[in-house]
C-alpha cells in the first residue's frame, strides 16, 4: 500500500489541477519576482492551476471566485531551497527513540509540511531524509503542503556526514546488518563506485529530482570534523554520471574550498552551505556557473548541544564574508534554512528571510527567495515533479501566489508575520487561506 501511494504521488501532479475553479484577483499590485518594483493596479486571472491573464477589468465565468485585492501586493509563493521536512519535524530524542516508526516520522513531517505552506512556502527542495510518502500524500491531496523537490536518502561515505549510525551499530558491509537510519530511509552509506551507483539509482527510482551527496564534514554529525573532505573524485564522478544519465544534477553538502573544488571537478552543479569558502573558489564557482545554496545560520539555538556549537563556530564567523563575496563576484545564489532536530525553530522560517537584509534590499531578498530559488529548482529538468514556471507572476506561470498586506518591497519585515500579513495563500491555483473572505 505504501509503495502504491508513492507511485500515485508521482503521477498525481499531472492530473491534480482539473477541479480547481477559476480565481480572479482584482485590484492588486504585482511583484512579479523579476522586477524590483511593483506594478500598478491590475487584475490577475488563475485558471486550472496557471496564471491565465494579467490586465485591466478582466472578464470571468459566473462561477469564478473573485478576490478583491484592495490594492495589496500579489507576489510569487516563497521557496526554501534547503529543507529537511522529516529531520526538521523531529528532535534528536525523537529520532533516537526505539519507539519511532516510519509512520510516526511521516506524520510529524506531514504536520510540518502543512505549517510550512501556511507560512507562505509553496515550494521546497528537500535535500535529504525520508520523504517519499509525505510528498505523495501532499500531491494526492491527503494533506496540505508545499510542492516538494525530493532528494531521498542522503548519500554518505562511511564516517561521513550522513553516517548516522549509533555507537553500537557496525558496518553493513562487514557485518551484514543495515543501521536503523538506513532502514528509516534517512541515509545510504555508500563506499566505492558500485555502491555509489546503486544508491543514486535507488533514489532516482523513487522519484528524486536531484541527488544529495555528503562531500565534507558537518556540524550536526558525530564522526566527521568540519574540515575533512569526503568522497574521492571517482566516487563523486560516478554519482554525477548516474544523475546526468537521468537528466538531473548532484548537489553536495560541503563547507571547505578543498571539498568544493573536488566536487566542481567531478561535475557537481550545486553546493549547499559553503560558509568556509575563499575568494578564489568563489570566483571559480562564478566562472563555472556553479550554484551556491546558502543559509543565514544563527550562532546557537536553544537546544543545540555543545559539540555542535563548537563545530559551528568557524562557519558562523565566516558566513557574512561569503554572502558578501558571492554577491560581488556574481555567483549564482539560492537561499534556504536547513533547520534540523529542533522543531521549534520552524516557526522562524520567515524571520530568516528578513535576515537577508544585511546583504540585500527587500526587493532583492524577495527575488532571491522566489524567482532565483525557482531557477535552482529548474535544474532538475524533466526530473522535476512539477513542470512549468515557478517563482514569477506572469501569464502561463504556475499559480503559486501570495497576497500580502502592505508593500514588502518597502518593509521586508511584513513577511515575518505570515499569520497577519499573508491574506491569501494559493498553490497550484487552489486557495488554502483567504482572510479577506472572513473580513468581507
Amino acid at each position: 500500500m505504501k509503495t502504491f501511494l508513492i507511485w500515485i504521488g508521482l503521477l498525481f501532479p499531472l492530473l491534480a489541477l482539473a477541479d480547481n475553479p477559476d480565481v480572479l484577483f482584482r485590484n492588486v499590485q504585482v511583484f512579479d519576482g523579476k522586477n524590483l518594483e511593483r506594478s500598478g493596479p491590475v487584475d490577475v486571472l488563475v485558471r486550472q492551476g496557471l496564471i491565465e491573464a494579467i490586465g485591466q477589468d478582466l472578464d470571468v465565468e459566473q462561477d469564478a471566485e473573485v478576490i478583491d485585492g484592495r490594492g495589496q501586493t500579489l507576489m510569487p509563493g516563497l521557496i526554501d531551497a534547503h529543507v529537511h521536512l522529516t529531520f526538521g519535524a523531529l528532535s534528536m530524542a525523537d529520532l533516537l527513540s526505539p519507539d519511532l516508526t516510519p509512520e510516526a516520522a511521516g506524520q510529524a513531517a506531514a504536520r510540518e509540511a502543512e505549517a510550512m505552506l501556511m507560512r507562505g512556502f509553496t515550494a521546497v527542495r528537500d535535500v535529504g531524509g525520508p520523504i517519499w510518502e509525505v510528498k505523495a500524500g501532499i500531491d494526492a491531496g491527503h494533506f496540505p503542503g508545499p510542492r516538494v523537490w525530493p532528494s531521498g536518502a542522503t548519500i554518505s561515505q562511511t564516517a561521513g556526514h550522513g553516517d548516522f549510525r549509533l555507537p553500537h551499530e557496525r558496518s553493513r558491509r562487514f557485518f551484514g546488518e543495515p543501521s536503523r537510519a538506513e532502514l528509516l530511509g534517512a541515509t545510504f552509506i555508500a563506499d566505492g563506485r558500485a555502491d555509489m551507483l546503486t544508491a543514486v539509482r535507488e533514489n532516482l527510482r523513487f522519484g528524486a529530482s536531484q541527488i544529495k551527496l555528503m562531500a565534507g564534514g558537518g556540524t550536526s554529525s558525530a564522526y566527521d570534523p568540519v574540515d575533512v573532505t569526503q568522497y574521492t573524485f571517482d566516487e563523486m564522478r560516478a554519482a554525477v554520471e548516474a544523475a546526468e544519465d537521468w537528466g538531473t544534477y548532484v548537489t553536495v553538502h560541503a563547507y571547505t574550498p578543498r571539498a568544493i573544488r573536488r566536487a566542481i571537478e567531478a561535475g557537481v552543479k550545486v553546493v549547499d552551505h559553503g560558509q568556509l569558502l575563499d575568494e578564489d573558489t568563489l570566483q571559480l564557482m562564478a566562472d563555472e556557473g556553479i550554484w551556491l545554496s546558502l543559509q543565514v545560520l544563527r550562532a546557537s539555538t536553544p537546544d543545540m548541544d555543545p559539540l555542535r556549537l563548537a563545530k559551528r563556530k568557524p562557519i558562523i564567523e565566516n558566513q557574512a564574508n561569503v554572502w558578501r563575496l558571492a554577491r560581488e563576484l556574481g555567483v549564482k545564489l539560492a537561499w534556504g534554512t536547513d533547520f534540523l532536530f529542533e522543531p521549534a525553530l520552524n516557526a522562524e522560517q520567515n524571520d530568516h528571510i528578513v535576515m537577508l537584509e544585511e546583504w540585500f534590499s527587500p526587493a532583492e531578498a524577495l527575488k532571491l527567495v522566489t524567482r532565483d530559488n525557482a531557477q535552482l529548482l529548474a535544474l532538475s529538468g524533466l526530473r522535476s515533479p512539477y513542470q512549468g514556471q515557478l517563482g514569477i507572476v506572469e501569464e502561463g506561470a504556475l499559480a503559486d501566489l501570495l497576497l500580502v498586506r502592505g508593500n514588502p518591497l518597502d518593509d521586508l519585515s511584513l513577511v515575518a508575520d505570515p499569520e497577519q500579513n499573508f491574506l491569501v495563500i494559493m498553490k497550484a491555483g487552489r486557495v488554502y487561506k483567504n482572510t479577506l473572505a472572513d473580513e468581507s
